[in-house]
């Protein structure tokens, strides 16, 4: 199973992180802009935003399992934008990388039917299969109710997909809406029940279903009573270092046995090079090999031991 994938990757690895795959143009080292600036815009477009994934992949994949490769960043750009997008999964894949495609889609049943197919299933046109995107999982906003899922659940029992649905997410104002609460329960305390509803039906040899949660770092006490209530779920963590998460601050998104989370980091790994005299590519790779320390040892003292 798919998940059962990631969590094999995290223990080989001893490393309970994704890589964010989120380019900015604007902060992508000149040398790659310099080679591709004399090229047709949009061909311009795709090459420097997949030569710098892929130089982040190449300097991330032996040490960290995953890369999520959120897909506005690739959207705003257009046809090339998404084109670089298709590059970047595809090159994750084969460099044997669980990928999160961070595209947070959520609707009525037939527009998520049609999100699904698109993101993790498969459409046909006459005798031509198209599926461009080479994911292992996305991310899903569950807020139009239980049929949205429902959409994307059966994509992933049919094709080894995974979702992870939004369920107390680590921005300031989530608790606007979700820390409401509706007869005696907070809203994200809702979601998480029909999330647990989804694990109890579906689950891998390693004992976790493909049907994760994102909970943000920065509210490390509501993660404490969502990691009680989804102990099936395998947790999507962001929030931490740009954001102001730590490593100390993730630890209640694991279980007793160390797994059930996987914690993100973006701009503080992929742009590492701007606070550093190091090279985009080395600097990554030490601010991904900080963030695994930075977590093991917290997870050490915890005794959430999972190497």
């Amino acid at each position: 199973m798919s998940i059962d994938n990631l969590i094999r990757g995290i223990i080989s690895k001893k490393s309970p992180i994704v890589v964010g795959l989120d380019p900015r143009i604007e902060q992508i080292p000149d040398s790659i802009v310099a080679k591709y600036k004399n090229e047709d815009y949009r061909e311009s477009i795709k090459n420097i935003i997949f030569e710098f994934n892929k130089g982040i992949i190449d300097a991330v994949s032996d040490i960290v399992p995953a890369v999520k490769p959120q897909v506005a960043f690739y959207e705003k750009y257009g046809i090339p934008g998404m084109e670089a997008y298709a590059l970047t999964c595809e090159y994750a894949k084969k460099n044997d990388l669980y990928v999160i495609g961070d595209v947070k889609r959520g609707d009525i049943g037939s527009t998520s039917k049609a999100y699904s197919e698109g993101h993790i299933g498969e459409v046909f046109y006459e005798e031509n299969l198209i599926n461009d995107f080479s994911v292992d999982s996305v991310t899903v906003n569950p807020y139009l109710g239980d049929d949205c899922l429902k959409e994307f659940y059966q994509d992933i029992k049919e094709f080894d997909k995974g979702m992870f649905v939004l369920v107390k997410t680590s921005n300031k104002s989530s608790s606007q809406i979700q820390n409401l609460k509706v007869e005696g329960k907070h809203i994200y305390e809702v979601v998480g029940e029909m999330v647990n509803e989804w694990n109890l039906k579906y689950q891998g040899e390693m004992g976790y279903s493909p049907v994760g949660a994102v909970v943000g770092a920065t509210y490390p006490n509501e993660m404490i009573s969502l990691r009680e209530l989804m102990k099936k779920a395998y947790f999507l963590v962001p929030g931490y270092g740009a954001q102001g998460g730590s490593g100390k601050d993730v630890t209640n998104a694991f279980n007793k046995d160390g797994l059930g989370a996987i914690v993100n980091s973006s701009r503080g790994i992929i742009f590492a090079y701007e606070k550093s005299n190091l090279n985009y590519k080395d600097a990554a790779r030490k601010a991904a090999i900080d963030m695994i320390d930075d977590i093991n040892k917290e997870l050490k003292i915890c005794k959430k031991v999972y190497w």
